[in-house]
C-alpha cells in the first residue's frame, strides 16, 4: 500500500475557529472544497512545504473528531487492509465520492479515526 499522506484532520461545527487558530500559528490555506455529501466544506492548510493539516466543517457531529488523514494510490487496497485490522466505516458501506476524490472515515475497534481518502489523479 503506498501512502502519499499523513496528517492530522479535525472534524468539527466550528470549523472557522479551528481554522482562525492554524492561521494564528502560521498555516495558510492550500484549498477549500464545498458541498461534499452535500453539507461538508473542507479546509486544506499548510505551513511551508512539511505540515498540512485539514478542517472540515459538519454540522452533524456532536463534538470535534481528530483524526488521521491518509492518503493513498490504490483506496480499494487500503479500505481492504483496515477492514481486515477491524476498522468500520462510520457510515456503512457508504464511499464519499467526489469528482476528485473518494473517501471514507474508518473507525478503530478502539475509537481511533482513520479519514482513507484517494485523489482522482487526472490522465
Amino acid at each position: 500500500m503506498k501512502i502519499t499522506a499523513f496528517n492530522p484532520f479535525i472534524v468539527s461545527t466550528k470549523a472557522e475557529e479551528v481554522v482562525a487558530l492554524f492561521e494564528e500559528l502560521g498555516f495558510e490555506h492550500a484549498h477549500t472544497k464545498e458541498g461534499i455529501n452535500g453539507h461538508v466544506t473542507s479546509y486544506d492548510l499548510k505551513y511551508g512545504e512539511d505540515f498540512r493539516v485539514d478542517v472540515a466543517q459538519s454540522e452533524v457531529v456532536p463534538q470535534d473528531i481528530t483524526s488521521i488523514r491518509m492518503n493513498v494510490r490504490d483506496f480499494d487496497e487500503a479500505y481492504d487492509f483496515l477492514v481486515s485490522k477491524g476498522f468500520k466505516n462510520a457510515q456503512g458501506d457508504k464511499i464519499t465520492e467526489t469528482s476528485s476524490s473518494r473517501a471514507a472515515l474508518m473507525i478503530s475497534p478502539t475509537g481511533f479515526a482513520i479519514n482513507l481518502n484517494y485523489h482522482i489523479r487526472k490522465q
